[in-house]
């Protein structure tokens, strides 16, 4: 079976760092990780997980493909066996695809349709009215967007690299989530999906239901107060609960 060389990508990992000048908790703190982790890599001990491997490239100024065969491409066609062995490389890197929470059974996905019905009520109402605002806009993009994440697409389960290390980032597809002070991994993951689901799901619809009540008696006033209004939610009713649970069950 074919082997990922890990020391020798963690060789070329820690030249291509020390080209840019960064030290390991400076490289870190770019990737949202620790400076172990970052050590741990270069020594060959552990690699970092795929939804690392997109921002390390990005950070260090290579391509994925350059950081998988642990050395700079030239600008020419590669032989044929040099491609495969890096096809290789990715396959064995990447041998499990992380499974998602589409196959879970619950309620969540009901949920979810029903507050988007309700909460598209409301912004026809509001349009109708002539009182649909940029932050009601906005709010529902990003509640209808990442509430079909946390229902639909979550991973299951967090890599192993996420019990074996201090991470307090998320890379998963579009999804970038940092929380300074709270470490991730695969005991307080369904809790926190669980925390954003009933946060978002709920924010989809009371805040476009609070701009149709209070702006109906008062526009002006809910004008004034609407942005304070949606921040004091993805605060207090999002990143608050995420963080109590994420540490409860830290």
């Amino acid at each position: 079976m074919y082997e990922f060389d890990k020391a020798k990508f963690g060789a070329f990992a820690a030249q291509l760092r020390k080209e840019k000048g960064y030290t390991q908790k400076e490289l870190g703190e770019k990737l949202f990780i620790s400076d172990k982790a970052i050590s741990k890599w270069e020594t060959g001990k552990t690699v970092p997980d795929t939804a690392l491997l997109i921002p390390l490239a990005d950070t260090l100024g290579v391509t994925v493909t350059e950081l998988l065969a642990g050395e700079r491409i030239e600008k020419q066609p590669l032989p044929p066996e040099a491609v495969e062995d890096i096809v290789k490389t990715a396959i064995v890197y990447n041998e499990a695809a992380p499974t998602r929470v589409w196959g879970e059974k619950g309620p969540w996905r009901i949920i979810y349709i029903l507050g988007c019905l309700s909460g598209g009520i409301c912004l026809f109402l509001l349009y109708q009215k002539d009182r649909l605002t940029t932050s009601v806009i906005i709010n529902a993009i990003l509640t209808f967007v990442f509430g079909a994440y946390f229902c639909f697409f979550a991973r299951t389960k967090l890599p192993l690299y996420y019990d074996q290390n201090k991470i307090s980032g998320i890379y998963d597809g579009f999804v970038r989530m940092h929380i300074p002070g709270l470490h991730f991994n695969n005991r307080n993951w369904p809790h926190i999906v669980n925390a954003a689901r009933a946060a978002l799901l709920t924010e989809m619809t009371v805040f476009p239901l609070l701009a149709l009540i209070i702006g109906y008696f008062n526009f002006e006033l809910w004008f004034s107060i609407e942005r304070y209004v949606m921040l004091v939610l993805l605060l207090g009713a999002l990143f608050v609960p995420i963080y109590i649970v994420g540490k409860i069950y830290e």
